[in-house]
């Protein structure tokens, strides 16, 4: 019994002694820990970032995986064998996304694309204005995919649009896969995901799904060079001024745009950006074309009909050229003007065409300045309270001689000078989620 007794105390006298080492252990690791945070809050912040990385690996994988077998479904269709299997091509642009854009397609959208029995060609851009050049030689192709963000897309549409024969070419449905820093379209044709890798894969599905929608082009042409093409619209004032200085402040993290505005401020204020605008008003909507050809009759009943109609009615009136009765002129001085076109929320059932102009009161406090920029960061087609907004259908800016600073056209930066903004109303045929087509209609419906 004095045996067992004996052995007992050992076992609690070794018990309390573990405790004791235990919480010594614990009292030193505290210890370390707060003498050495910054190495704990490094470790700890990459703790995180790997476990995140491991668990977004498979789920990303599965994800792409589910593409793939939905894809796969419209490779294993059967095609007529006289038809050709459709062709698609690519313009992708490498240095998206500070360089990660053709990882992104090759993992994301390439092995859907190929799957679906598109026979696909990729062109590359080695520099800036690449696509353009490579868009006046482009042969026929059935598809046009973009994958890169919006200088890619306006490189593209305005190569595209300045073609001779441009009229046959627009009528080539467009696919846009949103690989840039900047992606405006993208809110506009899919739903909204925080997951990059699902919003590749949505927008490359939609292409294989067939729905489209038709967007709206402005042509911007100045006093000499050829025109430009925009998807969005153009901005000219201090609010795209700070925009464009954002990632200047980026050691400052979540208050780098608030700093950008505030910094704009220590300049001459109120800031006044001062021109002439002449502008044409709305335009009212034509009948939709049929989307369906009919086959083409033999030549004979063409012939005859042709001869019918010519002897049978009398010659159509020319339309006129605008005069200049029907434009609007106005003296503006604003803070910020913006020419827009309504490809953010398109109305698919509108009866007139138009471009937004929204001109900014120049009248705004310092403090107003830097709080509203935060917003037209996240929507910069924002008309704020107290701002002149006009409908047009074409319009001419006039700036002062001497003029300094820079147009912002659909992101990309050029040179400000007196322009001609005019509007292609359905011009460009988009690709779009079949969910976001169904949202379009509902909203015009209600």
């Amino acid at each position: 019994m004095a045996v067992c007794v004996y052995h007992f105390d050992k076992v609690i006298a070794a018990s309390v002694a573990a405790f004791g080492a235990g919480d010594r252990c614990c009292v030193s690791a505290l210890k370390t820990l707060r003498n050495h945070w910054k190495k704990t809050a490094v470790g700890t912040c990459l703790l995180s970032w790997g476990g995140t990385w491991l668990y977004g690996q498979p789920r990303d994988n599965l994800l792409r995986r589910a593409a793939c077998e939905e894809a796969q479904v419209y490779g294993d269709q059967p095609l007529p064998s006289n038809m050709p299997l459709k062709r698609a091509t690519v313009f992708l642009n490498p240095a998206a996304c500070k360089g990660k854009a053709r990882t992104l397609f090759e993992k994301n959208a390439a092995p859907i694309l190929h799957l679906s029995g598109l026979d696909v060609t990729v062109v590359k851009t080695d520099y800036e204005g690449q696509a353009k050049k490579l868009l006046e030689l482009m042969e026929s192709t059935d598809l046009i995919i973009i994958a890169g963000g919006d200088g890619t897309v306006q490189e593209v549409v305005t190569g595209l649009l300045r073609r001779a024969d441009e009229a046959t070419f627009s009528k080539i449905p467009i696919g846009f896969i949103p690989l840039g820093k900047t992606s405006t379209l993208s809110h506009t044709l899919y739903p909204e995901s925080m997951n990059q890798v699902q919003h590749i894969i949505n927008a490359t599905l939609a292409i294989l799904k067939g729905e489209t929608v038709p967007l709206d082009v402005l042509q911007i042409k100045g006093e000499k060079e050829q025109p430009v093409f925009a998807m969005t619209g153009l901005r000219w004032g201090s609010y795209r001024d700070a925009a464009v200085k954002v990632s200047k402040y980026w050691y400052l993290g979540p208050l780098k745009t608030k700093a950008a505005h505030f910094f704009t401020t220590f300049k001459e204020w109120p800031q006044k950006h001062q021109a002439a605008l002449m502008y044409l008003g709305p335009t009212e909507r034509p009948p939709e074309e049929a989307e369906e050809q009919r086959s083409r009759p033999p030549f004979h009943v063409r012939l005859y009909r042709r001869l019918a109609l010519y002897w049978s009615s009398p010659p159509k009136e020319i339309p006129r050229e605008e005069t200049q009765d029907n434009w609007e002129e106005l003296k503006i001085s604003t803070i910020e003007l913006s020419i827009a076109t309504q490809n953010r929320q398109p109305d698919l059932t509108r009866t007139e065409d138009f471009m937004n102009i929204c001109i900014e009161a120049d009248t705004v406090g310092k403090g107003q300045f830097v709080s509203r920029g935060s917003q037209k960061m996240s929507d910069p087609q924002t008309c704020p309270e107290g701002s002149q907004c006009i409908q047009a259908s074409k319009c001419i800016l006039q700036l002062p001689e001497g003029t300094g600073g820079s147009f912002g056209i659909d992101n990309e930066e050029y040179e400000a000078m007196p322009v001609e903004v005019k509007l292609l109303p359905r011009k460009l045929h988009f690709f779009c989620d079949p969910r976001r087509r169904e949202q379009m209609l509902h909203v015009a419906a209600q």
